[in-house]
């Protein structure tokens, strides 16, 4: 019986074809538009905790200034800079501590022959490769006594490598930095470009005390990355810093901060929870386009059976039941969005396949969003059909069969 009734269904549909398409076209947009917004949501949170992950494992930043996240103030301009002796106290005094890495940094001209390129030069230490996790692709980290002696050679990211080398080996060779003359030492793997649009390889790194003296001259040391010990709490080892920093930048007790430490977990925890809501926002929008495909069925539906007025009462003056009659435009209003909603899926994985490669976005497949998003059509289908479906059971075969 069922069986029947799909195929009067189907054959209902199949006699009109083109209003049946657009009828369904709205639970495609839905669906669609559902699949796509929370597929590219999610390509996004997991881009930018992959970015902010690449920064460094287990890593805390310490910079001077009260922190804009969770105190009060914001920055202070006023707050005085760290110095290498602070990046030592950390070295000796902190637990669980893996690397600490001191880091200034300044825009300058890099100069290769005729060709100039505007970058950021940093002063560092061989601990910033460990805190960034951040490899050499070739060449070499600086010499202990390069760091101590300020001698000036360079590691280049791997945009400044293309802009002044081009397919050329860098190693050996030297560049200018303003009026410093620097022997390239190395070449950095390339990290490509943060989910914040700003270009991770295009930098130059220097000992600290070259850049100190020959770029900036001051001793300031703007920021300091702390890279805690595989298994150790970084809750522990920021209230640590904190309290090393406040003895030694002489903070009396009730007096805030004139730095912040921040702990990257959270920085990531924080951001993943805001794209989480974001893709949630988004999702719930394209949704409405779901809720107006099943009135588009609705309104399809009641259409349908003031048409077959007469069909109907013809059915129910032969022997069809009441439940007969409704199961037949429940599972014709079913069939039609059940079909939107497959189209729907196909077509919201294309587009969100098409999205993610055009952002250059890792493709997340979210298998319970494609159930769901097909359980949502059925369910409007169901619900947005059973009412014209209950219309046309109820008709009167006698006033049925009058019906012009």
């Amino acid at each position: 019986m069922f069986w029947e009734t799909t195929k009067l269904a189907l054959h209902a549909i199949q006699r009109n074809a083109l209003r049946s398409f657009l009828t369904l076209l709205g639970i495609v947009i839905g669906v669609g538009a559902v699949i796509a917004m929370v597929s590219i949501g999610r390509a996004t949170t997991a881009k930018v905790t992959a970015d902010l992950a690449r920064l460094g494992s287990n890593l805390l930043v310490v910079r001077t200034g009260q922190s804009r996240m969770g105190r009060p103030g914001g920055a202070s301009a006023q707050a005085k800079a760290f110095n290498i002796r602070d990046v030592e106290a950390m070295r000796q005094q902190l637990q669980g501590v893996k690397a600490v890495a001191p880091l200034a940094a300044r825009s300058t001209t890099a100069v290769m022959g005729g060709i100039n390129w505007n970058t950021s030069v940093m002063g560092t230490d061989n601990d910033y490769f460990v805190t960034q996790d951040w490899p050499l692709a070739s060449g070499r980290q600086f010499l202990q006594g390069e760091v101590r002696g300020g001698r000036a050679a360079c590691i280049l990211g791997e945009t400044v490598r293309k802009k002044l080398f081009g397919a050329a080996d860098p190693v050996g060779r030297n560049i200018r930095l303003r009026k410093m003359s620097c022997e390239v030492i190395g070449v950095l793997t390339s990290k490509g470009q943060s989910s914040f649009g700003s270009d991770q390889d295009d930098v130059v790194l220097i000992p600290l005390r070259a850049f100190q003296r020959r770029i900036a001259g001051n001793n300031d040391v703007a920021t300091i990355f702390v890279s805690a010990r595989d298994g150790v709490d970084t809750a522990k080892v920021q209230a640590d810093i904190e309290h090393l920093m406040r003895e030694r930048r002489k903070i009396s007790r009730g007096e805030d901060d004139n730095f912040h430490v921040r702990d990257l977990r959270q920085i990531i925890e924080a951001t993943t929870s805001t794209t989480t809501v974001l893709t949630g926002l988004l999702g719930a929008v394209a949704a409405v386009s779901l809720l107006v495909g099943g009135i588009g069925i609705m309104n399809i539906m009641l259409v349908s059976v003031t048409e077959r007025t007469r069909e109907i009462g013809i059915r129910l003056a032969i022997g069809a039941l009441e439940y007969q009659v409704l199961m037949q435009f429940l599972v014709e209003a079913l069939v039609l969005s059940l079909l939107g909603g497959l189209f729907g899926i196909a077509t919201g994985l294309g587009l969100a396949v098409l999205a993610t490669q055009s952002m250059q976005l890792p493709f997340v497949l979210d298998p319970s969003i494609i159930l769901i998003a097909f359980g949502v059509s059925a369910l409007i289908g169901i619900v947005f059909g059973y009412f014209p479906a209950r219309r046309a059971a109820r008709l009167d075969p006698i006033e049925a069969l009058r019906h012009e």
